[in-house]
């Protein structure tokens, strides 16, 4: 099969350092949905989706993705938020996945250098009952140096060993009791839900289109069974999009879906793995670093990590057989993370201190029995009879990996074979970026750089047009209606939840507060989106009940 090239990707720096913001019109990405005849065609918009699109598109293909919810409304904005090699993964002897993902971390860190900071790991060492036993400090520094070689030293510093009151400097309510000294490494974290929006948005500046809202229905197929599009829904729209090759990027719900029919995707077998944090005011802890702390009776073992003026407890990992669409933090689950955090601090920590959880499902890839702690992190790509490639697991950190491999075996399905070019393609923000620069500004620029790079200048343009916009729109948080308003304009935002769970993350880090400001936001994206006033009421209304929900389910009241 020739001919699928259709036209050349942009340049990578020169023009990436645009003058003018990215403006997104959901109407005018269906459209071209509808009517465009793509190179290939991807259902999923987490992060392995979102990479696939960006990596297609800067090849020369025409390509769309499509997300029935929002873009990384699932697993995407459910991680641990950490960019990381995963310690534990040598202790299973995959050194592999090891080097590899260290690699990809400093990737991230150069090209999101906006979203992804070096984040710091402290392993205190106790007496007893620690994360490991006192006598087998010694070899875990050994795994630290074995971290640091297979890539860790690219951060620029390698790990530390520390005394009990250097311990404390990082974590002052850590108990004192048997503590005996501790080990300081690096790694990265990022805002995963902000990460998944700028690729999506990087791809639709190198000519991808992207939308959210619009749930494929059903794969179709030709006379000769081989597939060449989909079906897809959205709001009262049913569009049928034409592709050379279609790609299943839906993580843990390729579990329950059927519309790939005669498609052999259902051969992969996906176990979802449960897991959940917390977020608790960061008084309560006041750690500046992601604290690994014992859960006494258990082998699994929690963090405690800083973001903003909360700090997020997790995780669990268990396998989860319920709704994909209905995950939550239950009260057995908030009950043993407080029961490790207590355990290990000197804070009472009640679930009335909880200000916001997610709960999500890792995409596991692999047969029932044993623990899902113990499977390995690993992804897979399948190519069916029909031409259906299907990529599913895996892990955050490797996801540009994920997509390279994935689209090298769509080009294979049309016949095309171009090189990868995400190795050291910027995201919308991060080129020119200088995160010193931004942090030595402080305040608003501070917030605004770590969220938008480059392109917060578009933001500080809108108050700067209409100082009434520089009003904060949730209360305690740094987050402007200026936020809002650029959410709608130049990010897709197109529900209240869009724009308070994952534009924002108000929802996890206030969630009551992130409530009272719903109506405004509401206001907001009617003035913008022309929307009628039973319609944004509808809205707000879904997310109070959701926020509410969340509540019941977290204090017991429903499991």
């Amino acid at each position: 099969m020739i001919g699928w090239l259709s036209r050349k990707p942009r340049k990578d720096r020169a023009d990436m350092t645009n003058t003018e913001p990215l403006r997104l019109m959901r109407q005018e990405q269906l459209d071209r949905l509808g009517s465009e005849q793509y190179d290939m065609l991807i259902v999923g918009g987490g992060i392995t989706g979102v990479y696939a699109a960006l990596d297609a598109s800067l090849r020369g293909y025409r390509v769309a993705v499509i997300e029935k919810d929002d873009f990384a409304s699932g697993t995407s904005s459910k991680s641990s938020k950490m960019v990381h090699g995963g310690l534990r993964y040598i202790e299973q002897g995959n050194l592999g996945l090891v080097r590899h993902s260290l690699h990809e971390r400093q990737r991230l860190r150069r090209n999101a250098r906006h979203l992804v900071q070096r984040l710091p790991f402290l392993f205190p060492i106790l007496e007893r009952d620690g994360v490991f036993d006192k006598r087998l400090a010694k070899a875990f520094e050994s795994l630290l140096w074995t971290y640091d070689m297979a890539g860790g030293w690219r951060e620029g510093i390698l790990h530390q060993k520390l005394t009990a009151a250097e311990v404390l400097s990082h974590c002052p309510t850590f108990k004192e009791e048997g503590l005996l000294g501790g080990f300081l490494y690096f790694d990265a974290r990022v805002d995963d839900a902000r990460l998944t929006l700028a690729v999506a948005r990087t791809a639709a500046f190198h000519g991808a289109t992207v939308i959210n809202h619009a749930k494929a229905i059903e794969v179709t197929r030709n006379a000769q069974g081989k597939v060449d599009g989909v079906i897809v829904q959205a709001g009262q729209q049913e569009i049928r999009a034409r592709a050379g090759v279609v790609i299943m990027a839906t993580g843990v719900w390729l579990r329950d879906w059927s519309g790939a029919k005669r498609g052999d995707a259902s051969a992969l077998q996906v176990r979802p793995a449960k897991g959940v944090h917390v977020a608790v005011p960061w008084l309560k802890v006041r750690n500046d670093c992601t604290v690994t702390i014992p859960v006494p009776g258990r082998s699994r073992r929690a963090t405690i990590t800083r973001w903003g003026n909360v700090s997020y407890l997790g995780t669990t990992d268990e396998d989860y057989e319920g709704d994909l669409d209905d995950v939550y933090c239950t009260r057995r689950e908030l009950d043993f993370l407080l029961e490790g955090a207590r355990s290990a601090l000197k804070t009472d920590l009640q679930p009335e201190d909880v200000v916001g959880s997610i709960a999500g499902c890792r995409p596991l890839v692999g047969p029932p029995g044993g623990k899902t702690l113990e499977m390995k992190r690993n992804h897979e790509i399948r190519v069916g009879a029909d031409g259906l490639v299907t990529i599913v697991g895996g892990k955050l950190t490797t996801s540009r990996h994920m997509a390279e491999q994935t689209i090298d075996a769509a080009q294979q399905v049309i016949g095309q074979r171009n090189p990868c070019q995400t190795k050291k393609a910027y995201l919308l923000g991060a080129a020119g970026y200088d995160p010193q620069a931004i942090v030595a500004s402080g305040g608003m620029s501070a917030h605004l750089g770590e969220r938008y790079g480059t392109e917060a200048r578009f933001v500080s343009d809108l108050m700067q047009a209409s100082p009434a916009l520089q009003a904060p729109i949730v209360q305690g948080l740094p987050y402007t209606e200026a936020e809002v308003l650029y959410a709608v304009r130049h990010e897709l935002a197109a529900t209240v939840e869009d724009v308070l769970s994952r534009r924002m993350r108000a929802r996890l880090m206030a969630r009551d507060a992130s409530a009272l400001a719903a109506a405004r936001v509401g206001q907001i994206l009617q003035a913008e989106l022309g929307l009628a006033p039973e319609h944004i009421t509808q809205q707000v209304n879904d997310y109070l009940a959701a926020v509410k929900h969340e509540k019941s389910v977290l204090m017991g009241d429903k499991e």
